[in-house]
């Protein structure tokens, strides 16, 4: 059964560190990470919860398309 409170866990778990340093998550990972814990959920419905709940992320993707990516950025410039 789905849990509420396991999304944003799903969420962390989909993030993916590059080695430069930067923080990325990719929509079919997130998908990915949310089917593990069975919420079965569209692209379309992951991207609209990143957008609307994930406000540290932005919209990197280079095709078109709902298989987007998000990139961390810290608009506080390393201030909490």
């Amino acid at each position: 059964m789905p849990r509420y409170y396991e999304i944003p866990i799903a969420f962390r778990n989909s993030i993916v560190h590059e080695p430069g340093g930067r923080r990325i998550v990719r929509t079919a990972d997130f998908v990915r990470e949310l089917a593990a814990l069975n919420h079965h959920w569209s692209l379309k419905e992951a991207n609209r919860w990143i957008e609307n709940y994930q406000h540290g992320f932005k919209d990197i993707s280079t095709e078109e398309g709902e298989r987007r990516t998000f990139f961390f950025f810290n608009s506080n410039n390393g201030r909490y």
